[in-house]
């Protein structure tokens, strides 16, 4: 019998698997006829990339992802590695490769545009004027300002070339298929990925765009998984659009009070960072501001992470954390934005590697 780490961590990994880049994609071509070229760009690129050429082996693909999310594509695929959150010269390498690859298809062609987030900081094409310094000086400010996604995207929209249905403005072909993978709340494609994937106005070809993945199908899947083990779910909901401190006050009672049973949310908590932030992102945070409000809480133990593997610029996707992880150093971690330290030595780091999908992020909490 898995213990009760085991089991919350066994529904959270049900949610991001049912969301995975490679089966979503698989799923989402049904009939499609074969593109004249598949462009990738995003956390789950890699994956989503992978199920294209399997429906359609040898189309010319490229690929823009982040640094070890392109294991295991064909040698022949146009692999870019980029970095994110913080963009660098790699960014700029596949916005530019993005754009002109879009720009030379000629007419009668049909183009297949597989999207996800993280394009924002991993694909850059500026404008003229703008500099890698102003991109990353930009991209440094937003994750540090605790601003929504969306705010944070439409200022990067204002630089950019192809983001905002820049991107798709330049296709002179007869048809293009966008399947996107959604990070954002309201799954609106002009916010994911900063709009990459967004359609222009009146496009003069034929076009499609269709949302394959989400929160919600992540959290659904969570849900029936926590069932399955025999919880009652007690909430399924889109719940941490809110700055960590409120998430933890507001959330921290309904934790402790909850009875035997499961609740699920999703979306993404904004952090405010200081000067010089440790080690960590907002779902360790997140793990370890509610590991305080747990604390003392028996046989209740929450799992919160970032659905793509990755929380911040760490390696951990966040934190497995019960009633009794808050202790002596804690509350220094969390005020230094080093919760990924503390985590770390209280071995409540939960590391997944790469899923191969990017839903915003999932709480899972259980009560035995």
């Amino acid at each position: 019998m898995m213990d009760a780490q085991e089991t919350a961590r066994a529904i959270w990994q049900a949610g991001v698997d049912a969301v995975g880049g490679y089966a979503a994609t698989q799923a989402a071509l049904g009939d499609l006829p074969k593109p004249d070229r598949i462009l990738a760009v995003g956390k789950a690129a890699g994956a989503m990339a992978q199920a294209a050429l399997g429906q359609f082996p040898g189309v010319p693909c490229l690929v823009v992802t982040k640094d070890g999310h392109g294991d295991g594509l064909p040698d022949d695929v146009h692999l870019i590695e980029a970095s994110h959150p913080v963009p660098d010269a790699r960014s700029l390498e596949g916005g530019r490769a993005l754009r002109e690859a879009v720009e030379a298809m000629g007419p009668d062609t049909h183009l297949l545009l597989l999207i996800s987030g993280g394009a924002s900081s991993l694909a850059e094409d500026l404008m003229p004027g703008k500099t890698l310094d102003d991109l990353a000086a930009l991209n440094r400010q937003l994750l540090s300002t605790g601003l929504d996604i969306g705010a944070m995207n439409a200022e990067r929209r204002k630089i950019s070339r192809i983001k905002g249905g820049g991107l798709l403005s330049g296709f002179t072909g007869a048809r293009a298929d966008v399947l996107a993978i959604s990070d954002v709340p309201g799954d609106d494609l002009m916010v994911i990925g900063s709009g990459i994937g967004a359609l222009p106005d009146a496009p003069a070809f034929n076009a499609q765009a269709q949302i394959i993945a989400s929160n919600a199908h992540a959290r659904a899947a969570a849900v029936q998984a926590a069932q399955g083990a025999g919880f009652d779910v007690l909430a399924n909901e889109e719940a941490l659009h809110n700055d960590l401190p409120t998430l933890a006050t507001t959330l921290g009672p309904r934790l402790r009070d909850m009875p035997r049973g499961a609740m699920i949310f999703g979306g993404e908590p904004t952090v405010v960072l200081p000067e010089n932030p440790g080690r960590g992102g907002r779902n360790q945070a997140l793990a370890l501001a509610l590991a305080r409000e747990i604390a003392g809480c028996d046989g209740l133990t929450l799992v919160v992470g970032g659905t793509d593997g990755t929380d911040g610029p760490t390696e951990s996707a966040g934190g497995i954390v019960h009633g009794g992880i808050w202790g002596d150093g804690a509350a220094e971690a969390l005020e230094a934005a080093d919760s990924g330290s503390y985590l770390d030595l209280m071995g409540a780091l939960l590391n997944t590697g790469p899923t191969g999908t990017n839903v915003m992020d999932l709480l899972v909490a259980i009560r035995r």
